[in-house]
């Protein structure tokens, strides 16, 4: 057993730090002496250096210590062929348990993926030809494909990936997410389904991912309860987080809540999709709770984006928007195809003013979730803040018509025609649609009272307002009826109505304002009222233009560190 069998065994036994010392020192002993270790091994010991150095997380320099072994196993090669042509036996033996030459170039790739080369790792993957590439070359292909745009080599790699492991459910939402019919991919595991006992359900969970993605929510959400209550998948963490979030994505925060709060429950170090419910909580106001959610995320991995994105939220709705800027752009430094910390970032941006800026981010995330309405509202509310209403109309007609006719994408629209004193009666169609589906639906309810106010239609307003509270409580909501109920003089039950609003969500200024107002003139004359629903829009994003804390010199400077170009 020579030296470098022994670094070799001390790879494979996790020794990772011993083999870094040792390959250094025999590596060293090499270049100055070329006829101490043959050609294999001087290969063999640039790969074990460049594993432990992997190991260390030094990227960049991992990449150029493969890259050296493998212009070591092209010498070896060639030595290889002229000891062959010669009958040599042993040397065919030993190339044979020599480390693969693809499973480096796949380590090299690995290394340009976290260093965000996608380029370059794409480059060294396509130089391995298809027949040789395994299920994770294929995987890894297949989501820098798709990160790149280069949709139909992703969907080819993908399918390759099933073809050799027809159960890679990933590989499965890749296809979907890149519009693949869902009975195509079915088809695909068809042959698994049937051969293999208790997978019936595969099929079911297949469709269900399909209306996710086809942006069929109701459909979605239908599908999944029918997976959910099956005796064998009941409280599954991953299916109900899926759950929470096509809940969310239909404008039903109650329920999404409480999935999210079902899957926590169940597995209490869950990241995946926590940063949804953040953003939902602190959209609700409880910000004492998306505070302690944050810090326990952060407990469990301060290297995934969704605790950055937590505490982003508390900072946005606190109104410290410079800090939420930093926390949203060190999340998509984390992971840029987080949606949610790039509409984060999006929304501090349109708050501070840098709308430019903050369209470039709502246009990234509805590249990265074009099913998801809240990227669509961000960029919409950009459009209207800088009187672009014609392309604002345009981007909703087309999420109008992309979508469907439903509650959310009527709503969307109707908001935009309220800004437009042309399209008033067109607004107030579309809402009477939006309701008839979902009477329910907050913001179909909030854009109605809205129209009500301009048209001093009180009465009206205060019983549309009652009726959407009977079986819901809802600061925005509450604080709308108490200006409503202000504006015919009932002031007892208006301030009421402000202090339930306030009890819901402490941080609501408008309501402290409303009891304020009320509280400084005794016999208010005149009787008119200014409804602003806005904290409703989008993805949540509500704030002044203005606000801005006392950090956001710090806050900007650190921003400039983190940012990520082009997001």
């Amino acid at each position: 057993m020579n030296v470098v069998d022994h670094v070799r065994d001390m790879a494979a036994a996790g020794l990772h730090s011993n083999v870094r010392i040792l390959s250094s020192l025999l590596l060293t002993m090499s270049n100055n002496n070329p006829e101490l270790f043959s050609p294999a091994q001087k290969y063999q010991l640039l790969v074990y250096h460049a594993d432990s150095i992997f190991h260390d997380k030094e990227y960049r320099n991992a990449a150029c210590k493969y890259s050296m072994a493998l212009q070591q196993k092209k010498v070896l090669s060639k030595t290889s062929k002229v000891r062959t042509s010669t009958g040599g036996t042993a040397s065919n033996l030993q190339a044979q348990s020599l480390p693969s030459e693809i499973e480096v170039k796949y380590k090299i790739a690995e290394c340009y993926t976290i260093l965000k080369l996608d380029k370059d790792a794409i480059a060294v993957l396509d130089g391995i030809p298809s027949r040789q590439r395994t299920p994770k070359i294929n995987m890894m292909l297949a989501n820098l494909y798709r990160k790149a745009g280069q949709e139909r080599s992703a969907v080819t790699s993908y399918k390759e990936v099933l073809r050799q492991c027809p159960l890679a459910l990933d590989a499965i939402i890749g296809l979907l997410s890149l519009s693949v019919k869902g009975a195509e991919v079915a088809s695909i595991t068809m042959d698994v389904i049937q051969s293999i006992p208790n997978l019936d359900w595969l099929s079911v969970w297949v469709k269900a991912y399909a209306f996710i993605h086809a942006g069929d929510n109701q459909r979605a959400i239908n599908t999944i309860c029918s997976l959910e209550k099956k005796s064998l998948l009941r409280d599954n963490v991953d299916l109900l987080v899926s759950l929470a979030d096509v809940y969310f994505r239909a404008g039903d925060t109650k329920n999404a809540i409480l999935k999210f709060e079902q899957a926590q429950m169940l597995d209490p170090y869950l990241i995946k999709g926590m940063d949804v419910y953040g953003y939902l909580m602190a959209r609700e106001g409880h910000l004492e709770d998306v505070e302690v959610l944050g810090g326990r995320l952060f407990n469990i991995s301060d290297q995934h984006a969704e605790p950055w994105v937590i505490s982003g939220c508390h900072s946005y709705y606190s109104k410290r928007y410079s800090r939420a800027l930093y926390l949203g752009a060190k999340a998509i430094q984390l992971n840029s195809n987080s949606v949610q910390a790039l509409l984060l970032k999006g929304a501090a941006l349109r708050n501070m003013g840098r709308l430019q800026e903050a369209i470039i981010h709502f246009r990234e995330a509805m590249r990265l979730a074009p099913c998801r309405l809240d990227c669509y509202e961000g960029l919409i509310d950009c459009y209207l803040l800088s009187n672009g209403i014609r392309e604002a109309m345009g981007m909703a007609n087309n999420i109008y018509k992309t979508l469907g006719a439903n509650a959310q994408t009527l709503t969307l629209l109707a908001s935009v025609c309220l800004e437009d004193p042309v399209t008033q009666e067109k607004a107030k169609t579309l809402l009477d649609k939006a309701l008839a589906q979902r009477p329910d639906y907050t913001k179909a309810v909030v854009k109605k009272a809205e129209l009500l106010s301009r048209e001093q239609k009180y009465e009206e307003g205060i019983a549309l307002l009652r009726n959407a509270l009977a079986n819901q409580s809802d600061c925005v909501l509450h604080r709308m009826l108490g200006d409503f109920l202000v504006a015919v003089n009932d002031y007892q039950e208006a301030m009421d109505q402000y202090s339930i609003a306030l009890s819901l969500d402490p941080n609501d200024q408008k309501s402290l304002e409303g009891m304020q107002k009320m509280e400084k003139e005794e016999s208010p004359t005149d009787a008119t009222v200014e409804l602003d629903g806005d904290d409703m829009e989008g993805s949540g994003e509500d704030g002044d233009l203005e606000g801005s804390d006392s950090e956001a010199a710090q806050w900007a400077d650190q921003e400039q560190w983190f940012g990520i170009p082009g997001h």
